[in-house]
């Protein structure tokens, strides 16, 4: 009798399994068959493996806009092509940073307070519009999202844009009115349309304050000049080498350098940069103004 009662006990064990795992497979089944079909990574979906395959295309006027706010501010630090510059900044294009933002909104406090990380420059702190911080973040997302998943360049023939498509005589009429206090035609600028044979990169050039260093677009900018007035002895003047809250390094012409502990306003520290004008001049552009003073440029031969 006990015996048989144990048989029982263990069929009826053995049908109760029997029933949760049907009705577990049943209900997976119909899941599927009632729901979306499994996420695919990299379209659309937060398991994408590549971040910038999950964000949307941003707006073509503000990328442009971004473009030439990058090329004042970020460049010679961060590179032409964001993977670090003169100045040792880092790769935006592998930045943990710039991969999880949306739009703007992790990138925006480190443009606005700055940075400091071991083994690093520090990134200085910028005064910008929140309007550009969100241009430059839509510019970064744009480039970062032509890269494929090595971080190599595009496939296929790079396509080439036309920005030639300004008023030059409007274009004469505003250099005339809002550049020529520091530029000449006839000086720093003579036969730039000729010396450049790619109006984009003439553009992103004068956008950013370079086109005057050398008459190269896109070659060595004018460095941003230091004078170091210490608390006894005489001022140090040179090129900058490294500024933050604690230290200020002076490149002198002989290829020495000087470095300065600072405390608050001691020394005393004097910055010349010559795209300072630029920087101020960047909000105030339109298109119109950009594409005109571009395709008058290209006419200086």
């Amino acid at each position: 009798m006990r015996l048989l009662r144990r048989r029982f006990h263990w069929i009826a064990g053995l049908l109760i399994l029997f029933v949760w795992l049907a009705a577990g497979i049943a209900a997976q089944r119909g899941g599927n068959r009632g729901g979306a079909a499994p996420a695919t990574p990299g379209v659309g979906n937060p398991t994408a493996t590549f971040p910038a395959q999950q964000r949307p295309p941003g707006d073509p006027a503000m990328i442009a806009r971004g473009n030439g706010l990058y090329e004042a501010n970020c460049r010679l630090c961060h590179g032409a092509d964001l993977r670090g510059g003169d100045q040792g900044g880092p790769n935006l294009l592998r930045s943990a940073v710039v991969l999880a933002d949306q739009s703007g909104e992790l990138i925006g406090p480190v443009v606005l307070n700055g940075r400091s990380n071991p083994g690093i420059p520090t990134m200085p702190k910028f005064t910008l519009p929140a309007e550009d911080v969100r241009a430059i973040a839509e510019y970064l997302h744009s480039v970062a999202a032509t890269m494929q998943g090595q971080g190599g360049p595009p496939r296929g023939t790079p396509a080439v844009l036309n920005v030639v498509v300004g008023d030059a005589a409007a274009g004469q009429a505003y250099f005339a009115k809002n550049c020529s206090g520091c530029h000449s035609v006839t000086g720093d600028l003579a036969g730039i349309g000729a010396r450049n044979t790619n109006p984009m990169l003439l553009q992103n050039a004068w956008l950013g304050g370079q086109a005057g260093g050398g008459g190269r677009a896109g070659g060595a900018t004018n460095p941003v000049m230091v004078t170091v007035t210490p608390p006894s002895g005489p001022k140090v003047e040179g090129r900058l080498g490294r500024i933050d809250d604690f230290l200020v390094i002076v490149n002198l012409e002989d290829g020495s350098s000087r470095s300065f502990r600072r405390n608050g306003d001691v020394p005393k520290v004097e910055l010349r940069d010559p795209r300072d004008a630029h920087r101020k001049l960047l909000p105030t552009y339109t298109d119109k103004d950009i594409h005109d003073v571009t395709a008058y440029l290209v006419t200086l031969k």
